[in-house]
């Protein structure tokens, strides 16, 4: 990831915390209606789980300079990510659908291409890391 990225996403972490639950709530229905394929992966799903994710969001704009600080909720979400049979292809199904979120609720003023841009950029860092720590855990069954 650039560090023009990473300081992009950093930037945006106070809007994150401000409006990452309308980004989530917006989310989930782009993501469900594009990709309906996903939504069983959801059907467990704690009724918070939009805040979990504005949470985890936010905190990954927050440390995006320092991703040691991550390590504890990258176990947790690979867990959780195991138990509902997560898989590499759904990760540009979400991540399609948290740019668009983002788009929606922070406006083409906010979310300028180049801020778009420097979050799917982050976004797949992130998930590659998690894809990779999935891997090893799917191996382990």
């Amino acid at each position: 990831m650039t560090q023009t990225s990473k300081t992009i996403v950093k930037s945006t972490a106070p809007l994150l915390k401000k409006k990452g639950e309308e980004i989530t709530k917006t989310m989930y229905p782009i993501l469900f209606s594009k990709y309906p394929e996903v939504e069983v992966l959801f059907k467990d799903a704690e009724p918070n789980q939009h805040k979990k994710l504005a949470s985890a969001v936010y905190a990954y704009a927050s440390n995006i300079d320092r991703l040691e600080q991550l390590s504890a909720g990258i176990a947790v979400m690979v867990k959780a990510h195991i138990k509902t049979n997560v898989q590499p292809e759904h990760y540009p199904m979400v991540g399609d659908a948290l740019l668009t979120a983002i788009k929606e609720v922070l406006g083409e003023d906010v979310a300028t291409p180049e801020v778009i841009d420097a979050w799917a950029e982050a976004y797949q860092f992130l998930a590659d890391i998690l894809i990779a720590e999935e891997a090893k855990e799917y191996a382990k069954k």
